[in-house]
């Protein structure tokens, strides 16, 4: 269990980029960290990217961002049950098991078999693990095995436990953001299982590089993440990024018009890049300033 639900949130949570403007304090931490205000300059709220899973020990807390903490009136995220793993497990299963799936093999090009199965085996699986796991919940276990940090120690959960007796509120939930995956056509399950196969043996020589470029703010490596691999495909692209942004901002207009200010904490894929949210919210009238 513990196992595939690390690859769940390593797949739903994307990672992503920042803007080149940030400050660096003592040379230390600096995750992405958005003001919003109105057109008249009022603050109506914030946007943090997060990042779903960290070595043990990592210092990304910023006084800025604890500052930010204390001043937001509630706190908005992908799911707010984040910290329920048997429930988040259990919605997993219920959309990720059909009986009797294919032979994994038959789900790639024959020219990927073996690297199929040299990722399998480094992840310590067999083929009769997935005899009952839709093809894209094959790619997301599979999508594991260069991680070096834990979910328990992701930015998205601390965010979460920061906001504890406070009110907080989420764009899509468990269900909602796995039903994402569940209803691509089996097509594009391949071409995910294909990319995260592809992603693992670029990111083998190197699996620390997106964690050092989230906690440093690195605008280029950072932007190229939500490029490459499995987002390098427009359509996956269009139903993991692109189209989720779009339904956010458009949720999102509406709450900053309550008089209370949300953080927002997601993924920072989403907040990068003339898709991400700061882009969308200045489109709608917002002035949407990097402050760290």
């Amino acid at each position: 269990m513990k196992r595939h639900f690390a690859a769940l949130m390593a797949a739903c949570l994307l990672l992503a980029g920042c803007q080149d403007k940030a400050s660096h304090p003592n040379g230390g931490a600096s995750p992405l960290l958005f003001e919003v205000a109105s057109a008249d300059g009022a603050v109506e709220g914030w946007l943090f990217g997060t990042i779903h899973s960290l070595p043990d020990d990592t210092e990304w807390r910023t006084p800025l961002l604890d500052q930010t903490i204390e001043r937001a009136d509630s706190l908005i995220v992908e799911i707010a049950a984040l910290d329920d793993s048997a429930a988040l497990f259990a919605t997993y299963r219920k959309l990720a098991m059909t009986p009797n799936q294919p032979d994994i093999a038959t789900k790639v090009p024959p020219s990927k078999i073996p690297a199929l199965y040299d990722l399998m085996d480094k992840a310590g699986y067999s083929p009769r693990d997935f005899h009952a796991l839709e093809t894209w919940a094959v790619a997301l276990s599979l999508a594991q095995v260069y991680e070096t940090g834990d979910p328990e120690n992701g930015a998205d959960l601390a965010m979460i436990k920061a906001f504890s007796g406070r009110p907080i509120e989420e764009f899509e939930g468990a269900e909602r953001q796995l039903a994402i995956f569940d209803t691509l056509p089996e097509r594009e399950q391949s071409d995910l299982l294909v990319a995260v196969i592809d992603e693992a043996d670029q990111r083998s020589g190197e699996p620390e590089k997106l964690q050092r470029a989230w906690l440093h703010g690195d605008m280029v490596a950072l932007e190229a993440a939500t490029r490459e691999g499995m987002m390098a495909d427009p359509e996956l692209r269009e139903a993991l990024l692109a189209k989720r942004n779009r339904e956010w901002s458009a949720q999102l207009d509406t709450i900053l018009e309550r008089s209370e200010r949300p953080l927002v904490a997601v993924g920072a894929g989403h907040l990068v890049g003339k898709d991400g949210l700061p882009t969308l919210l200045e489109r709608r009238g917002y002035k949407v300033t990097r402050i760290q």
